[in-house]
């Protein structure tokens, strides 16, 4: 970069984007994309669908190879610090083929909008219009074939990593809230490495590397928050913490990650907040924010894939 570019630099978060004095910005990662179709080492059929042609958000639905009858559906959210990251990114087109062929499960793996052209509440906004779509698929007469042939409304789960499994922890609550009018039943939620924050510090977090770039992203993402105390990134202050309507709870953190203590601390939030369901929190040690998605071969990826699977299947 020369020069009399860096001067016309305003803000960069490092790895994530940098925005320029004239409103122009550039996206540093998260933007490579990889089509959908069938993948040759499982036999996975992927598709990308529209779901809303008014917003253009689409997702793209993966089908396993077995499919004789009707399977678990897992909604899934891609992280990326509400700002970058896409359904379509290589890292979860590679991950979700193999979550769909090891768990034998339909997966609507949803591209919601991202900052900064859509800050905060649309990727939530955009996330349960995806959730009334596949609503629509109740009693198979939905637009898309393969929910209304191979998916069980009545075994729904949500799952996301970082910024993702924030948006999930999110559907969850407003499924509880408007369960009554929906007519999926949502079994669980997996929380891969949840991207929760707050003012207060908590475990090790003020001495992480990481930790003035989550608190530039978060005010990036959500111009017009109240701060880190915000219900949107902390749920101990969400006062709706109770309602999520679901009666399962997965949570995976690693030992190296910035938001590990917030993936403990969050059992504990559940637990005083008198949600009646069942939380397990497991942490893979020596590893750091979802390896998973960079080395799928490494063993402890292929734990936490089986943790998914045994989570989703023994429902």
């Amino acid at each position: 970069m020369d020069s009399h570019s860096q001067d016309q630099i305003l803000k960069e978060i490092p790895g994530l984007i940098r925005v320029y004095k004239d409103g122009r910005f550039q996206k540093l990662s998260g933007t490579d994309v990889v089509p959908a179709g069938i993948d040759p080492s499982s036999g996975v059929q992927s598709k990308d669908v529209v779901i809303s042609p008014e917003t253009n958000i689409f997702a793209r639905l993966y089908l396993p190879k077995t499919t004789t009858k009707k399977l678990p559906l897992l909604i899934y959210y891609h992280g990326g610090g509400f700002v970058i990251e896409t359904a379509a990114s290589p890292v979860y087109h590679n991950f979700l083929n193999l979550v769909a062929a090891e768990s034998n499960v339909v997966i609507v793996s949803v591209d919601y909008r991202t900052a900064p052209e859509h800050v905060l509440p649309t990727c939530f906004d955009d996330s349960w219009e995806a959730i009334k779509w596949v609503a629509q698929h109740i009693n198979s007469n939905g637009p898309e074939p393969w929910l209304n042939d191979y998916a069980d409304l009545q075994q729904v789960f949500f799952a996301g990593d970082s910024a993702g499994a924030n948006i999930s922890h999110h559907m969850a609550i407003r499924v509880g809230l408007e369960k009554p009018g929906l007519s999926i039943f949502l079994r669980g939620i997996i929380l891969l490495h949840p991207y929760f924050w707050g003012k207060d510090r908590i475990g090790s977090e003020d001495e992480h590397p990481w930790k003035a770039s989550m608190e530039d992203i978060w005010t990036f993402a959500h111009p017009g928050t109240s701060g880190f105390d915000d219900p949107w990134i902390n749920p101990d202050m969400d006062p709706k913490i109770s309602d999520i309507g679901c009666s399962r709870v997965l949570v995976c953190v690693a030992e190296k990650d910035l938001f590990k203590h917030r993936g403990w601390y969050y059992k504990d939030i559940l637990g005083k907040n008198g949600w009646k369901g069942d939380i397990d929190v497991i942490e893979d040690k020596g590893e750091d924010h979802v390896f998973f998605l960079f080395k799928p071969s490494a063993e402890s990826a292929c734990t936490l894939r089986k943790r998914i699977c045994t989570f989703i299947n023994d429902a």
